[in-house]
């Protein structure tokens, strides 16, 4: 190792302890080799010349974090930094720290970083990161709107923060959830005999308990009913410590109801003498290795309605006959985007389920955000209303998961009115999935769009995704929602957006305050987004391909600028007696038509009168 190069690795040092890293009883910093075990086997056959063990500058672990690991390589000189093939190991910084990140990547999500130079006027830095499992790296960016690589030597929480929103982790982490998921359902039904309403709950009970840190380091000592009540009992820790707003104490009361049954089920304690465990002591164990990674990796994540929506596919039940259509992630983050959040909005949604559009609204909105705003979003931002009871557990369980401890969710029906004046007035961005369907008088998808509309400030967003049949079909209710608040646009969503569930959709965006005839010449955007890219699979679901980033940026475009496109969007003066989709008003696009394509969907047509002649 040449003298110069020595240089750059102090000043390394000293960018590494600028941040807090070096010097930090809290990091393992090794140099050259580890005495991690699992390090060193990965390292075995990691040499840059292809022979031998491979030996980078820094190897940095955080004790009370083994999902991540930094690497780091350095080079003297400034033209040494990066090859234009990435494939010349020894002799440049990129490409040797690439090398190593590959093979440590078959167990850890690897920061790769590249540091070239002698002084900090010539240095030159690049960062990258290689997800575990993940076949290839790619650089790292910050959280920022504009998402700009990382150029510099920032603290731990920095970079796992900035991996988060790393697509390529977030998409292996949650292929690995979701087999986890259907695993753990299976295990529910054969061994624990507890109802598919009970397993979302049991998952987050858990999640919870294992956040007190007694419980999470000796709960391998316990088994049967003692660990059931050491269980519950770290649990209910947990949910006192939470700040939880007005009437707190009756919240509390509440959501630790919902979980008494982990104390007593009998199923949950009963030792199976062929694993020598219970399903408790499987299940705790399971959810604390596969689970809790994935809740500090992306806390952006609605895990526990995530699960909820597996349980419920995988036992083959059907949320709509309780009103409850789960939203999609990628949905409730085009909310986010469609309201333009930032870190001075307030979003409210009155039928916040568990918890799904508040953590996309809380992943935009401190995007870029310093620490204290962060926590200003977090404890005074983001406001929730739910009426069912273990919905309301399951959503401050995701909430407390996010590590703030304070949540802003009430406990009832948003038509109440201590509860309506409480948060009445707050909200910048309202968002709602109201349920579908009921029956009870004013309780109708309107009567909830109306209060959660009535709620916010005035010319607040309110965005609402329903049923298509409120587009088309009148009511008397669209008039009065129309007095007093403006209809800007409807987007058609794909028919298949809810699959398994049976719900055609429509996403609709108003002014709140505003009345809708308040200008003469307004006129609504109406758009025909019926292809998101996703594609179906029988097992996994509806599944994103790598279209649905473009089209979310050409939706997000065409909406912004209310551009009118034939066969793609229209503006149009609508009153509360029309229709209000882009299909009533679209001008037909010929352009497109092919002589297959007409002969198709003539085909479509005599199947379709042929199977429904009476």
């Amino acid at each position: 190792m040449s003298k110069n190069e020595k240089k750059t690795e102090k000043l390394t040092r000293d960018f590494l302890l600028k941040v807090g890293i070096y010097g930090n009883d809290d990091f393992i910093i090794e140099e050259q080799k580890s005495d991690n075990p699992k390090i060193q086997k990965l390292l075995q056959k990691a040499s840059k010349s292809g022979e031998g063990v491979g030996r980078p500058e820094f190897i940095i672990t955080k004790k009370d974090n083994d999902n991540y690991l930094i690497v780091i390589e350095c080079k003297a000189d400034p033209k040494c930094h990066v090859s234009s093939n990435h494939d010349q190991y020894r002799d440049f910084a990129v490409d040797g720290v690439l090398l190593y990140a590959s093979c440590l990547s078959k167990d850890f999500n690897v920061i790769a970083i590249a540091i070239s130079g002698q002084t900090e006027q010539e240095i030159k830095i690049d960062t990258f990161l290689h997800p575990k499992g993940v076949q290839f790296a790619a650089p790292l960016k910050d959280s920022s709107e504009k998402r700009v690589s990382v150029k510099e030597i920032v603290g731990w929480q920095d970079y796992v923060r900035y991996a988060q929103y790393d697509e390529n982790l977030v998409a292996a982490r949650k292929n690995d959830l979701s087999r986890f998921s259907k695993d753990l359902h299976n295990y529910l039904r054969d061994y624990g005999k507890i109802t598919v309403a009970q397993m979302p709950l049991l998952v987050s009970g858990v999640l919870i308990a294992l956040m007190e840190k007694g419980f999470k380091v000796a709960y391998s000592e316990y088994e049967g009913q003692e660990l059931a009540q050491k269980t519950f009992q770290a649990l209910k820790d947990e949910i006192n410590k939470a700040k939880l707003g007005v009437n707190q104490d009756k919240k509390k009361e509440a959501i630790i109801n919902a979980f008494s049954f982990i104390e007593y089920h009998p199923e949950l304690q009963k030792k199976d003498k062929k694993r020598n465990e219970s399903p408790l002591a499987h299940i705790v164990r399971e959810i604390d290795s596969e689970m809790r990674p994935f809740i500090q990796d992306h806390f952006d994540f609605d895990i526990i309605g995530n699960f909820y929506g597996e349980f419920i596919r995988y036992t083959g039940g059907d949320a709509q006959g309780l009103g409850i259509v789960l939203t999609p992630k990628h949905i409730t983050e085009l909310f986010a985007d469609l309201a333009k959040l930032n870190k001075n909005s307030v979003v409210l949604d009155t039928c916040c389920g568990t918890a799904g559009f508040l953590i996309s609204a809380m992943k935009k909105m401190i995007a870029g955000a310093s620490e204290l705003e962060r926590m200003n979003i977090l404890e005074n931002s983001l406001i929730g209303v739910e009426q069912e009871p273990s919905m309301f557990a399951l959503a401050v369980s995701n909430m407390i998961l996010r590590g703030d401890g304070k949540t802003n969710l009430y406990q009832g029906s948003c038509f109440e009115e201590e509860i309506f004046n409480q948060i009445k007035n707050k909200a910048t961005v309202g968002f709602i999935n109201p349920p579908y369907s009921q029956k009870g008088e004013d309780l109708h998808e309107w009567n909830f769009i109306i209060q959660m509309l009535n709620a916010l400030q005035k010319n607040a967003v309110g965005i609402v995704i329903v049923p298509m049949s409120l587009a088309i079909a009148p009511h008397s209710l669209r008039e009065q929602l129309l007095k007093e608040h403006r209809l800007e646009a409807v987007m058609s969503m794909p028919n298949d957006l809810f699959y398994p569930v049976g719900v055609v959709s429509c996403i609709m965006v108003f002014t709140a305050h505003v009345p809708h005839d308040s200008d003469e010449h307004h006129e609504s955007w109406f758009g025909y987004w019926k292809d998101d890219g996703f594609i179906k699979d029988r097992i996994e679901g509806r599944i994103p391909t790598e279209k649905w980033s473009e089209i979310r940026e050409k939706w997000l475009s065409d909406f912004t600028n209310k551009k009118v496109k034939a066969g793609v969007s229209v503006r149009k003066k609508v009153d509360a007696n029309d229709e209000w989709c882009a299909e009533a008003y679209l001008e037909t696009d010929y352009g497109s038509l092919t002589e297959k394509g007409f002969e198709d969907e003539v085909k479509k047509y005599f199947m379709f009168k042929l199977l429904n002649e009476k």
